[in-house]
Formats: C-alpha cells, structure tokens, sequence
C-alpha cells in the first residue's frame, strides 16, 4: 500500500540540531526566528507571516483595499478559504469558471464576471500549477483591480521565470501540514507595496500600529484587526523546512514528470503541463475520459484504492454549491446591492471536473520512489474496462472483477475465491460461477 502522507519520522526528521540552534534563542514576542522566516525565498520585499493561509487572505483581501458590498472574483474549483476569506471582509465572492485542462481559473470567461463593484481577483494555483497570469494581470490592469495570488498549493512554483506570489499585488502561501513544506500550521503574505504590508501587519495584531522591538507597546487599536500572529516556535520549523524546499519539490517534480510521461501513453488520461511554468505538485492531477477508459472515474478510483492506490475523483465540489452560498448565510449578503448568482451551471467546467473528469493522488511526493510510480501505472493499465466489469460485491475493497463480459450481475450467494487462472488486473476477488443474463 501507498501511503497517503509519509511516515512522520520522514516529516519531521527536517527538524535538526539547526532548529535546536534557533529556539535557543526563542523570545515570548515576535523575534530572530519570525522575522528571518519572514524574509524567504519568492525575492519580495515585505513577508508577513501570519498563524495560517486562511489569515493570511483575509489579512491580503483588507489590504488591497476591497471594502464591505464590493466584489471579488475568485474560482469555484479551490479550497474554502479562497471565498470565505472575501465573506470575513462582508465582501461578496463571484465564481468565474476555470480551464478543463490545468483547472485555474481561465482568463477568458473573468469578463462576464466582472462588475461596476469588482475590487479584486484572486486566481489559485491549484495543485502546484500556476495560472495565466499575463492574461490575468493584463485583465486587472485595464480594470483597476488589484491581484491576489493564492498561492497555498504552490510554493516556489514559476511562471515564465517569475516566482509565484510575485506577480500580484500581493501573494499568500501555507505551511498547513499536508502541504510542500509546514509548520503544523501557518501562512504568509508576501508583496512589494509597503503600504499592503502595513496593512497586513496591523491586520495580523489586533489592528495595531507595528513598532520596533524596543519601542513600548501602545495597545491603540486603528481598525479591526485579529489575532493572526505566527508563533516563534512555527517559524523556527519554518527555517528548516525552508531550507530543504529545493529539495523536496524537486523529488516531487522528478516523480511527477516520471508519472506524467508514462501515462500519458495510455488512452483516456492527460496531465497537462505548460512548458512556460514550474509546477510544484502538491498534488498530480488527470484528466479522465470516461468514453475512452471504459468506466465512470468513481468506480475507477476505488478499484486504484483496492490496490492500495491513493486516487480520488473530485476534489472539491464547487463552492457556489454549498449552503453558505445557496442560501446567503452571511452577514456580507444583507448589505449588498449587487446581482451575484449562486446555482448549479453558472461554471460548467468546474462541475464536471467534481463529477466525472477530475482525478487526483498525493502520491507524487517523498518518501515515494520511481519503484512506486511504475506500480501505479502498472495498476492503471490493467484497470478494468468494459471487457473488465468491476461490480458491488464482496471483494476486496467492496468490488469484484471478472473477466467474463458476459456476467452482468452478480449475487452474494456465489461463491468467491482467489483464483490462479487468470493474470489478476486488480487485487479482487474472481467471480467463480457464471451467471446467465
């Protein structure tokens, strides 16, 4: 069996005797550690770390200066944050539609999003890939919206030679457990404007002014603002977790472009990659074509996970769909004169991609070898087609397969046994009787 995360002794075998050398020199208030994770990798000149990406949106979505009532256009296809982080601010989130091929949001269709209150974008990276972001700043520089780039799934991800987090206004990353690189938990805000970084700062305290350390605290509150600090002691896990970010990635990039090659020799999956970005894998994401392979993706998926195979059709449902929008169950909406739209065909693509197109495994990441992926594209050759039918039953992982195209039901009575006959596509149970049509 694949795991799904590494073992922790993997995960945490990055905290060293260096880490040691830095919590000796742990403060109670924000000091050494926090500010030098502060200063990282993406070539900003202000990083704010903050105690998640969560804060670290809500703080970007303040700072760029988006008020209660206005708009911001965001994807449907990407983690709740991304949208609720627009509601914390009584903003209102527009769902613009994403690209069946990298599944970021698709410069094409902002336009009909777009209205006389949109502020702000905030295009995902989702699993690692950057979006088009020429198109996208281009749309925002004609528009006068400011930029936001979530990028939680990609850190140190490049387009056309530009750090991700860059290119925008501003930037937020995550350091969430599952991610590239964590601190248990944590997030930052990265950007070039001084003013969005003194926002974001008195955002991160409680909406007070950021002194030197040597300077009294004055307690004076200038607007709401949240407890959204970084801990000394996550950012000091941060520091060597930075410093193995190369490293890890491109385990990461050799497994994923090893997969990608294989296969994308076999009918009926795509991964797509533009040749123009560096995609960091958070996740490896396909394509599925259910005509080609033969059989619905979910069905799919739980034969890959019988094997031991972490594949998972979906990711997230789009968001529109969920209640908190359906049904307007936030403040942000009692106030807002606008004429956003929530219901089911409003981002067709996002829509198949939840169910039926979409296929995703975190396998791609260390401690996972070559070795590894060969059995996964292995599995993926011999899954079952319609001359393969998997059925509900008794096997393992609640499916059985047979060989027999003709068997197009099957009852518990029969008896099941593993049989030696035929070479197994899949660690199932053979059918041993046959049952007439």
């Amino acid at each position: 069996f694949l795991s799904l995360h590494p073992p922790l002794e993997f995960q945490w075998r990055k905290i060293t005797t260096s880490t040691d050398s830095i919590l000796q020199n742990f403060q109670s208030s924000p000091g050494f550690s926090l500010y030098e994770f502060m200063h990282w990798n993406v070539n900003s000149k202000f990083s704010i770390g903050l105690n998640s990406a969560t804060a670290a949106l809500h703080s970007a979505v303040v700072a760029v200066g988006v008020r209660p009532g206005e708009e911001v256009i965001v994807p449907p296809y990407t983690f709740t944050s991304t949208a609720t982080c627009v509601l914390m601010n009584n903003s209102i989130p527009v769902f613009s539609d994403v690209k069946n091929d990298i599944f970021c949001l698709d410069p094409k269709k902002i336009v009909k999003n777009k209205s006389s209150l949109s502020r702000a974008i905030i295009p995902v990276h989702l699993f690692g890939h950057p979006c088009d972001m020429d198109e996208i700043m281009e749309f925002a520089k004609e528009n006068n919206l400011k930029v936001i780039e979530d990028c939680a799934q990609a850190p140190d991800a490049e387009y056309k030679g530009k750090k991700v987090g860059t290119i925008g206004d501003c930037g937020i990353f995550s350091f969430q457990e599952t991610k590239n690189i964590m601190t248990g938990e944590g997030g930052m805000l990265v950007t070039n404007d001084e003013d969005i970084a003194k926002i974001a700062q008195m955002v991160r305290n409680h909406g007070e002014m950021i002194h030197s350390v040597n300077n009294k605290r004055s307690y004076k509150a200038e607007f709401l603002g949240w407890g959204y600090r970084m801990t000394e002691l996550e950012a000091a896990i941060g520091i060597v977790q930075l410093s193995k970010l190369e490293e890890l990635n491109q385990r990461r990039i050799e497994l994923a472009t090893f997969l990608a090659e294989k296969i994308g020799a076999i009918d009926g999956f795509t991964h797509t990659k533009y040749e123009h970005v560096k995609h960091t894998y958070y996740v490896f994401s396909l394509f599925y074509d259910e005509e080609k392979i033969g059989i619905p993706r979910d069905m799919f998926c739980k034969a890959m996970q019988a094997e031991g195979i972490p594949f998972f059709g979906g990711y997230v449902k789009p968001l529109y769909l969920s209640p908190l929008y359906i049904e307007r169950n936030s403040f942000a909406f009692k106030h807002y004169n606008g004429n956003v739209i929530y219901e089911k065909g409003i981002c067709p693509v996002s829509e198949s991609l939840y169910e039926k197109n979409l296929v995703l495994t975190p396998i791609c990441r260390p401690p996972a070898t070559i070795d590894d992926m060969n059995d996964v594209v292995n599995a993926i050759r011999m899954r079952p087609t319609h001359k393969n039918i998997m059925f509900p039953g008794i096997g393992v992982g609640g499916y059985c397969l047979t060989k027999d195209p003709t068997f197009s039901k099957i009852s518990s009575d029969y008896l099941f046994k593993i049989s030696n006959k035929f070479p197994l596509t899949l660690k199932s149970v053979l059918i041993n009787k046959k049952m007439p049509l």
